[in-house]
């Protein structure tokens, strides 16, 4: 009787494993260059739901995807218009802020699972984590949140995608999402989540290397590695560029 129990207790992990359905996603590009010419890239995401046994089930299931640029920290800092003079008026400090943050679902997210879940899997501009560092009171707190939230949204670099993730035959998913041309550059995950009545039943990641290369990848490693040579030679250059501007003017007149 013991070892039946005991064999039950083994196996009952593996019969859980088989009977959850699971995730095989993909992306277009794994890697996305930026040069002179970059303009923004499109990403298509894709994969198929595998079901246990084959099986489709009849209720429908849901994809969201989301997407995050790597974590950074900032200093987010308030100006007000003073005496006709704009001064910091207020600043926060956040440890780890995504630089980049898109999601895309198969249906409204407010619809689609409730404000508890979409907290705790990021479903949505407004439940991203900030990782606030500055101790203000919660409400202050709140206020600048959503001040480096507005202004990332325009910069377009939170996106909540109007296209959903489009689902056929109930296994097969993709979607599209659009990288702007300033998208900053290292690791991003795209992170893929099966939603059953609400619930996330599954999920996996993808990751994609953004980079620069040629002229702006020497530029860049140039201005981190070397940074008062940089801006010394960035001064000289300004300098030149002026004083070779006002000689042509001065022979044009």
């Amino acid at each position: 009787m013991k070892r039946a129990a005991l064999a039950l207790c083994l196996l009952s992990p593996l019969l859980l494993a088989q009977s959850v359905p699971r995730l095989v996603p993909d992306v277009s590009q794994r890697r996305i260059d930026i040069v002179y010419s970059f303009t923004g890239a499109e990403l298509l995401l894709f994969g198929a739901i595998l079901y246990p046994g084959g099986r489709v089930p009849t209720r429908d299931a849901d994809i969201a995807i989301v997407i995050k640029g790597p974590a950074e920290p900032i200093v987010l800092r308030e100006k007000q218009k003073v005496a006709g003079m704009w001064i910091n008026a207020d600043s926060a400090r956040f440890r780890s802020v995504p630089s980049f943050y898109a999601v895309a679902a198969s249906r409204p997210l407010a619809t689609l699972v409730d404000d508890r879940t979409a907290a705790i899997y990021e479903f949505g501009v407004d439940n991203i984590q900030l990782s606030p560092a500055s101790g203000k009171v919660p409400a202050e707190q709140r206020r600048l949140e959503r001040g480096l939230v507005d202004l990332k949204r325009r910069q377009g670099l939170y996106v909540e995608e109007k296209t959903r993730v489009r689902i056929t035959e109930g296994v097969l998913y993709r979607a599209r999402i659009q990288l702007p041309a300033r998208v900053p550059v290292g690791v991003y995950t795209a992170e893929t989540f099966l939603l059953v009545d609400g619930r996330v039943v599954a999920g996996a990641t993808r990751e994609i290397a953004i980079e620069k290369t040629g002229f702006e990848r020497y530029v860049a490693a140039a201005a981190a590695d070397r940074g008062f040579l940089y801006g010394l030679f960035a001064v000289v250059v300004s300098l030149v560029l002026g004083w070779a501007g006002a000689v042509l003017f001065r022979r044009l007149r």
